[in-house]
């Protein structure tokens, strides 16, 4: 255990530059007494860790000390080539640098480790897309990913779905989701969300932008997400299902709505159920979404969304049977 904290220790240091004994406890869950001890022998053991004295002090390695790789564990080092997925790295131009990356990795590990790392990239893939669909290639991605590195303000055209609009940006990160990438960006003192596949024209600027020190991108996304979905679904439903309806209902529904389907207790002699769940914001898409069920749900309420879904299977009613009397004995080219 000390051994690993030791090496712990040391990369921190080479990685932060100068970090205090608090923050180092605190990395390792140890006491500050227990950092002391190991920097002494850190010390003892030749290693250069010097300590700045003052308020703005800390432990620091000398100047051109680096750490070879060779306190990974196992699990770190799988981990490692885990991260290295090549699919978004290529997105991003990353492809290269990347695979240099990992030779010069692979080269830095005990000859013991080596096996399972490149195990790694030959048993796990990343595919982004959901089924049936592609990765976005957005023409702007590579601009845009440089600007957030480089904290450089961009200028876009963008095409929103209700409108083509120019913003100047500063991006703070990119999220690749479902196969295509959206830019968190601040605009006038707001974060939004941009879709980099709609950017029609990105220009990089020389003007830098200061950080927001307490953004955090993945929490920023987790709220967003939480955020659009509960809007897409802003209503209740009550709907009778079959046993098959609620089979369709687990594959078929979105997530956000299976989650916060109640089933009310109880099973009608037919095997039906009967359950809560959230719906579009209008009665049309409420309907629509319902409507993929077939005939294996049925809205109890509210009335205005149980005649919308009336309405719309009387309208497909009424289209195929006067396709039917048109086309008598006509081929379906499906087998029964």
């Amino acid at each position: 255990m000390r051994a690993s904290r030791l090496f712990s220790i040391l990369t921190t240091l080479q990685a932060r530059g100068q970090v205090t004994a608090p923050e180092l406890a605190e990395a390792c869950e140890v006491s500050v007494r227990t950092i002391y001890r190991d920097i002494d022998a850190l010390s003892a053991a030749g290693v250069p860790v010097y300590a700045d004295r003052g308020a703005e002090g800390g432990y620091r390695l000398l100047d051109g000390y680096r750490v070879r790789l060779n306190g990974l564990s196992q699990d770190e080092a799988e981990a490692l080539f885990m991260a290295g997925l090549p699919g978004p790295a290529a997105a991003l131009g990353l492809d290269t640098a990347m695979v240099a990356a990992q030779s010069k990795l692979m080269a830095a590990l005990p000859e013991n480790l080596r096996p399972n790392a490149r195990g790694m990239q030959q048993r796990f893939h990343l595919d982004a897309p959901g089924w049936f669909g592609e990765t976005e290639e957005p023409k702007h991605l590579r601009a845009i990913a440089a600007s957030v590195l480089r904290e450089n303000l961009i200028e876009i055209r963008y095409q929103s779905w209700k409108a083509e609009k120019r913003r100047r940006v500063a991006p703070l990160g990119l999220v690749l989701k479902g196969g295509s990438w959206y830019l968190a960006g601040l605009v006038d003192g707001n974060v939004r969300t941009y879709r980099v596949a709609r950017v029609l024209d990105c220009e990089t600027l020389e003007t830098p932008f200061a950080r927001p020190a307490e953004f955090d991108l993945a929490a920023y996304w987790r709220a967003s997400i939480e955020r659009l979905e509960a809007e897409l679904h802003p209503n209740q439903a009550t709907v009778r299902l079959s046993p098959f309806g609620l089979k369709l209902f687990d594959a078929l529904a979105h997530p956000y709505v299976k989650a916060r389907m109640q089933l009310a207790d109880g099973t009608e002699p037919d095997g039906w159920r009967v359950a809560t769940m959230p719906v579009g914001k209008t009665v049309w898409h409420a309907a629509t979404e319902l409507l993929r069920l077939g005939a294996e749900a049925e809205v109890i309420a509210p009335a205005e969304l149980r005649e919308k879904m009336a309405e719309l299977a009387g309208a497909m009613f009424a289209r195929y049977a006067e396709t039917q009397a048109r086309r008598p004995g006509a081929s379906t080219g499906y087998r029964s």
